[in-house]
């Protein structure tokens, strides 16, 4: 279903919108659009006196603090390989991040598992999120997820999300977002903003 409303206290979340995830290729965005539909999303929503939340990924030196379960992937660019450059964890400058802007470092896909993020959220009365980011089957679908089960409503700005492989980013967004929030453009989002909290 298309985005039909925003809340009163929406808060804007973006995922990993960091150097060592923007930079590597991604579909079917890239990550440099995606930075820039994020900073339309959170200029707006700054302007507009709404939370901008700024999510990044980051592991000790040593990685004890990295995500111990066994899978069959292997190492690659998203952090989970050792000798990551040192500014793989740092927000990109391309996103105009403000002092005002909650920042939330997290250690695996998810933003709310292990971090402040709910208390972040629920002290300023926030009952609605608008998620962006990267990438769509990881950071941004595991965090709608844990969104959707701490109550809040979910909106997705789908051309402000990317993957690294098309098909995953379609099975997020075509076929789990649907049951868990409502899908909208970038354009979108900003004209329902404008509408509803100007």
């Amino acid at each position: 279903m298309a985005l039909t409303t925003l809340d009163p206290k929406t808060a804007l979340v973006l995922i990993d919108l960091q150097h060592g995830i923007v930079a590597p290729p991604a579909v079917p965005y890239s990550g440099t659009e995606v930075v820039a539909r994020g900073k339309e999303l959170a200029d707006a929503f700054r302007a507009h006196g709404l939370p901008v939340v700024l999510v990044n990924v980051s592991f000790s030196p040593d990685f004890a603090d990295a995500p111990k379960g066994r899978d069959d992937e292997e190492p690659d660019e998203d952090g989970d390989d050792e000798g990551m450059p040192a500014d793989f964890a740092v927000i990109v400058d391309e996103l105009g991040a403000q002092s005002t802007d909650i920042r939330v470092t997290k250690h695996q896909w998810g933003a709310f598992h292990g971090t402040d993020l709910d208390t972040q959220l629920r002290r300023r009365g926030v009952t609605q999120i608008v998620l962006a980011g990267l990438v769509t089957s990881r950071g941004v679908d595991t965090t709608a997820r844990e969104a959707y089960a701490h109550n809040y409503s979910v909106a997705f700005a789908t051309d402000a999300m990317a993957d690294r492989g098309i098909e995953v980013h379609e099975n997020a967004v075509e076929r789990i977002f649907p049951q868990i929030g409502q899908r909208a453009s970038t354009a979108e989002i900003l004209q329902l903003l404008a509408k509803t909290h100007g």
